[in-house]
């Protein structure tokens, strides 16, 4: 007969996100959401194998009591497998080290730059500065709705 442990331990996954500057972050989840290069996935204990690029966005770690870890990721790779998730970090950002305004002035001076019609490699990389500083917003409004609800 399996231990109440041993039958929680299954309905977990293991998560580990890196970056160039190290571990960022390693531990349980009863699911994550993350988005990919098709858009967002939610991924629980037993999901198939997958390996894909991760947009910028907000990682979501759930844990089994409800609680939630929230992580900034600017790109990178992510793997999936049953019980194991791996994110490969472009950047990592924490919620509380995320500058809001300096976000705001990246999203209008790459506005401004698509605007004035530059060069296609350089439009390509306004266009991830702007979906980046988009998604630090992104992030940090979901925390705002989150705390107003409690």
């Amino acid at each position: 007969m399996a231990s109440e442990a041993e039958l929680l331990q299954t309905k977990l996954l293991q998560v580990d996100v890196v970056s160039p500057e190290g571990a960022m972050y390693s531990g349980k989840a009863s699911m994550v959401f993350i988005k990919g290069q098709e858009g967002e996935l939610g991924i629980k204990p037993g999901h198939s194998q997958l390996l894909t690029k991760v947009a910028p966005g907000t990682i979501r770690i759930q844990h089994f009591d409800g609680k939630e870890d929230l992580l900034f990721v600017a790109g990178g790779v992510l793997e999936i497998q049953p019980h194991h998730i791996s994110v490969l970090a472009d950047t990592v950002v924490r919620p509380q080290d995320i500058n809001e305004q300096a976000a705001q002035e990246a999203i209008n001076n790459a506005r401004n730059a698509l605007a004035d019609k530059p060069e296609k490699l350089t439009a390509e990389e306004l266009r991830y500065q702007l979906a980046e500083s988009l998604a630090k917003l992104e992030m940090l409004k979901f925390i705002r709705q989150k705390r107003s609800h409690f």
